[in-house]
């Protein structure tokens, strides 16, 4: 897959933004290629946040694997089950092998942020 444009980046950057202040949660994004393996080093990103920890959603998109990693902390979890983030990871999955990794994005973001919300 291709990386963002810019005017791409600024559009994931306004939906990270729109979806923390809908739930109250802080996400975060990392593309690329992961070390370690996708789920260790989505869960060390997600471990580096210290005390913000708890209450984020870590979501990394392998662009070389087209794998999908979502990582809550302990309060972001109570909000967003592990088969929530499951179906979102999948849907974003989706996107991406149809060659939409924008559309991915925005839809995952987007649907974690709503499922947070809703919950809260």
């Amino acid at each position: 897959m291709r990386p963002l444009t810019a005017p791409q980046a600024d559009d994931v950057r306004q939906a990270l933004l729109t979806a923390e202040r809908r739930s109250g949660l802080r996400f975060g994004l990392f593309l690329g290629k992961p070390e370690d393996g996708r789920r260790h080093f989505a869960e060390r990103l997600h471990a580096a946040l210290d005390e913000e920890a708890d209450d984020a959603v870590v979501v990394l998109v392998d662009l070389d694997g087209r794998g999908v990693e979502i990582v809550t902390g302990q309060n972001a979890r109570r909000r967003l089950s592990d088969g929530a983030c499951r179906m979102v990871a999948m849907s974003m999955a989706t996107a991406f092998g149809a060659g939409d990794l924008v559309g991915g994005l925005l839809y995952g973001i987007a649907a974690l942020g709503e499922q947070a919300t809703a919950r809260r």
